[in-house]
């Protein structure tokens, strides 16, 4: 019994159900509108993967100051952003289903939840399995409560560690309730009916539980809408790392399955890191994301 199936008996319900749209319809994700808030990841825009290559550590410290480039009011930046492995589109999608499964609030049935996931993961690569044995470690050994009180601690009470994706592309803004709109418009156009009743779009779960459901060309276009949040995933990476979270190996696995991150996004996370999501702006400025029109769903 896959992952999928093994969804469908656990206490929580997914978040969709899939939608009468056919799984093939396009999203309007071309590279000039995504051009606000930076290329996809590794989607063959110029920058991708050997550009990352050339910036070396040297040049990454002189962006940051000089007088201790790597330091910051949450810590010091890592260096290196999670490289990609070699993955199937199964095995991102059971990655993606795990890490949402995974990363839901802890609730009575955690346990069977985490015996559930363990057992799926030995098809995935070894990298990738290694960083969930290692969540698994922590997470086998927990009382429900401890978890439960970690889980407040690290993402409830830390802003940097949000879940929720839009804030780290508008921060607490008013355009907080645009960025909502939109994460919903785009779940809708790769072909999922979202429940609002149980979370807000820009949640991660929900994101991937989207990506791990999608197939064939809806899960390339899940990829690249989950990859032109990469930065916002590095930053809640970064942060967890700082706080010593066990969650930390949930977000590494997760990196490790989606592409290779271009120059322009590894800027954006050393800007995040540096300054933090935007502050409140004056007036509506334009969403620095990918976004669909009505007539597009």
């Amino acid at each position: 019994m896959g992952i999928f199936d093994k969804l469908k008996s656990l206490p929580k319900p997914g978040k969709f159900s899939p939608s009468s749209a056919p799984h093939s319809h396009s999203l309007p994700l071309d590279h000039d509108t995504l051009a606000g808030y930076g290329t996809p990841a590794g989607m063959g825009a110029s920058g991708g993967a050997k550009d990352v290559e050339r910036t070396s550590r040297a040049t990454l410290s002189a962006r940051v100051g000089a007088k201790d480039p790597r330091r910051t009011h949450t810590g010091r930046i890592p260096m290196e952003l999670i490289s990609p492995v070699p993955v199937t589109e199964y095995q991102r999608r059971t990655t993606a289903m795990a890490t949402s499964l995974l990363l839901q609030y802890p609730d009575e049935g955690f346990h069977d939840t985490v015996a559930a996931v363990h057992e799926q993961i030995e098809d995935l690569p070894e990298e990738i399995a290694l960083d969930f044995r290692e969540f698994f470690q922590w997470a086998e050994a927990a009382s429900v409560r401890d978890v439960e009180e970690h889980y407040v601690e690290t993402f409830d009470q830390r802003r940097r560690c949000s879940l929720f994706l839009s804030y780290y592309a508008v921060g607490d803004t008013r355009q907080r309730g645009m960025a909502i709109l939109a994460f919903g418009q785009q779940l809708r156009a790769l072909g999922f009916d979202f429940n609002e009743n149980q979370e807000l779009p820009d949640h991660l779960c929900v994101v991937l539980e989207a990506l791990g459901l999608s197939e064939g060309s809806a899960h390339e276009q899940a990829v690249e809408f989950v990859a032109s949040y990469r930065d916002g995933l590095e930053v809640l990476r970064t942060a967890l790392e700082h706080t010593g979270s066990p969650y930390v190996s949930l977000i590494i696995a997760l990196c490790r399955s989606l592409p290779q991150v271009d120059a322009d996004t590894t800027q954006k996370y050393m800007d995040l890191i540096r300054t933090g999501p935007p502050a409140e702006v004056v007036g509506i400025a334009d969403l620095p994301f990918p976004t669909v029109q009505p007539d597009d769903l």
